[in-house]
């Protein structure tokens, strides 16, 4: 387990994590360490508390004297490795010629120590690893969330797939004025393949990264590789949000979407699916760090049962690395699931499902750490909250498509999953539903809704405590769609929410902008010319009572962030529609728009939830979740 301190959900992200953990600060850290161990052991002084981070991030290792702090209250707490804290008033008798303050301010560092510290100590500070002064938004102050916002992109260019990321200067909604992109691109074996920035991009702009045209651009060989954005000078939120397309060539019958907005590693990882007979699933394993991933630190093993099956390799600075589960479980089979336990070493790993000459990639979330079961889920009140917590998902027309739902654990904590499916047609009308039962963590289940109904429309995964059990309000679950003509697949994954109550649970209902209760929507559905069209299933999802209908606005913006187009769209509440960009604005529309063009669906009565995707003419399409701004 890498012992680093990200992201907790009561105190939010550790911004220092980023800081350190960025590829430029991690190239000054090696410079730093190079240094240090030239000159013999270095005392440490942790104003801050970093020193746990730094320490397990530090590409090399430094021979430490000791760590000493100024909180007298720490003295004596283990810090990091084998030390604990020491007063800082015993730090000049400390046989070192280095002192490391841990300090990106160092004039600050310097005042408060060059007078107690013999002259023939050296001082060194923080501000050694420090970004220019024009990679940062807030100058003044160097750990400011807005300096950071970064993200990591699975991005492959090689054996007829290829990769493009997209999202827009959503930014600019909040004073952003400058918006420009540091990129680094890093190889299967990790090494910088190239260093570039992108932009500035006006208001509203569409961002788009295309692993072919970046390729032709640097003169690169074929690619398997991740991709390292930082978006410079943003307001709002320093939260990287985009869709990732991967899209086959020639003969690759390959077309799958996935997102991402979780920039911080996890320990464990979960909704990793087993293959089925005639598939192999391809876990990307992919270091987010400069320093190595030690072999037997990662591990798989099978949902809710301790066997681990354990990873035995290293994985180098930045490294990819694909991992076959069916060599590394070949017992397992869907609908098995696994759990993929990272050690806080990978931000969003993927899995990809080959098939005949078809590939499949989705992403796997977050399994929590920091929850435990909160028994006042099953009692919350009806006239406030409805149903509660609903995972709302298409139901594509069952005559053609199979949907199948497997509901998934998301806490490590997690022992049961009591849980009901309501599937409602697109006016709102309920159209079945069934109870799954108490769940195990262990469970197998995965259900096929051609059981329960016959409608197009939508379902919503919910608790039901009839027979007992435990929630956490991170429930989750695994969606796959099959086209019963063409055999084509695609999946989705995401958790439950509180939608659409005037009453707030904890964070519920979540707001994609300022505090709970959430009941706006602005969700971004790609609609590029030059592309497979693309479409978006939007779900109006209601937990309890609100307003009957929707009073949706689709804006169509051209690649420039222009707007082009607007049309109204009502959904009934519990009701559902499919939307095709091309059909409501035209073919002429979508072209003018550009390659980069995309729909914001706006709603300033409720919150709407939506999966977007892309169709060929042959049936080939993608699906998954829809990110809000």
């Amino acid at each position: 387990m890498l012992d680093i301190r990200t992201f907790d959900a009561r105190t939010g992200g550790n911004i220092a994590y980023k800081a350190f953990s960025h590829p430029l600060a991690a190239e000054r850290l090696a410079a730093l360490v190079r240094r240090f161990q030239a000159e013999g052991p270095i005392a440490i002084y942790d104003p801050a508390g970093h020193a746990r981070t730094l320490l397990a991030l530090l590409p090399g290792d430094v021979q430490i004297e000791g760590i000493y702090v100024h909180d007298s209250l720490k003295i004596g707490e283990h810090i990091a490795q084998q030390h604990v804290a020491r007063p800082l008033t015993a730090l000049p008798r400390a046989r070192v010629r280095v002192v490391w303050a841990l300090d990106f301010e160092r004039e600050r560092a310097c005042a408060r120590l060059r007078d107690i510290l013999p002259a023939e100590m050296e001082i060194f500070t923080l501000s050694d690893i420090r970004l220019p002064d024009d990679m940062l938004t807030v100058r003044n102050t160097y750990l400011d969330r807005l300096n950071f916002a970064v993200n990591h992109a699975f991005f492959r260019d090689a054996d007829g797939l290829s990769t493009r990321v997209v999202t827009t200067n959503y930014w600019a909604r909040y004073g952003a004025g400058n918006v420009r992109l540091w990129l680094r691109l890093f190889d299967e074996d990790g090494r910088p393949l190239a260093t570039w920035t992108e932009g500035p991009f006006a208001p509203e702009q569409s961002i788009v990264l295309e692993s072919g045209a970046i390729r032709r651009r640097f003169g690169l060989n074929a690619f398997v590789g991740q991709l390292f954005i930082h978006v410079l000078d943003v307001a709002g939120h320093d939260v990287v949000k985009y869709a990732l397309e991967i899209q086959g060539t020639g003969a690759r019958d390959t077309l799958s979407v996935t997102h991402d907005a979780n920039a911080w590693p996890a320990r464990c990882y979960a909704n990793l699916p087993a293959p089925r007979e005639g598939e192999k699933v391809v876990l990307w394993v992919q270091n987010s760090h400069a320093v190595p991933i030690p072999a037997g630190t990662m591990a798989l093993n099978r949902m809710g049962r301790g066997n681990r099956f354990s990873i035995d390799r290293t994985v180098g600075p930045y490294e990819t690395v694909g991992l076959c589960v069916n060599d590394c479980l070949p017992d397992m089979r869907w609908p098995g699931q696994l759990e993929f336990h990272s050690g806080q070493h990978v931000v969003r790993p993927r899995y990809e499902i080959c098939s005949g000459g078809s590939n499949r990639i989705a992403h796997l979330n977050v399994e929590r750490a920091d929850l435990v079961a909160d028994p006042h889920i099953a009692h919350l009140p009806p006239e406030f909250f409805g149903r509660g917590y609903l995972l709302p998902f298409p139901v594509p027309d069952p005559a053609r498509y199979i949907t199948t739902v497997q509901p998934t654990p998301m806490s490590q904590a997690l022992g049961t999953m009591p849980v009901r499916i309501d599937c409602f047609d697109q006016e709102g009308r309920q159209a079945g539903s069934r109870f799954l039962g108490c769940l195990a963590r262990d469970h197998d289940v995965a259900q096929d809704l051609s059981a329960i109904t016959g409608q197009a429309g939508h379902g919503e995964l919910v608790y039901d405590f009839r027979d007992g059990g435990e929630a956490d309000g991170w429930l989750h679950a695994l969606i796959r769609y099959e086209d019963r003509q063409t055999g084509h697949v695609a999946e989705t994954s995401f958790g439950a929410h509180i939608f659409n109550t005037v009453m707030t649970y904890r964070n519920e209902p979540q707001s994609y902008s300022g505090p709970p209760p959430g009941l706006t929507t602005r969700l971004f559905l790609q609609a590029g010319a030059g592309h497979p069209p693309c479409f978006c299933h939007l779900i109006y999802p209601v937990s309890g009572t609100w307003h009957a209908a929707s009073r949706t606005q689709l804006v169509l913006h051209d690649e420039k962030g222009r707007r082009l187009a607007e049309e109204p769209l009502s959904i009934p509440a519990r009701g559902s529609v499919t939307l095709w960009p091309h059909r409501i604005f035209g073919t002429d529309a979508i072209e003018r728009a550009g390659s980069g063009g995309y729909v914001m669906i706006r709603d300033t009565s409720c919150r709407l939830f939506g999966y977007h995707g892309r169709m060929q003419e042959d049936g080939t399409f993608s699906l998954d979740h829809m990110f809000g701004f």
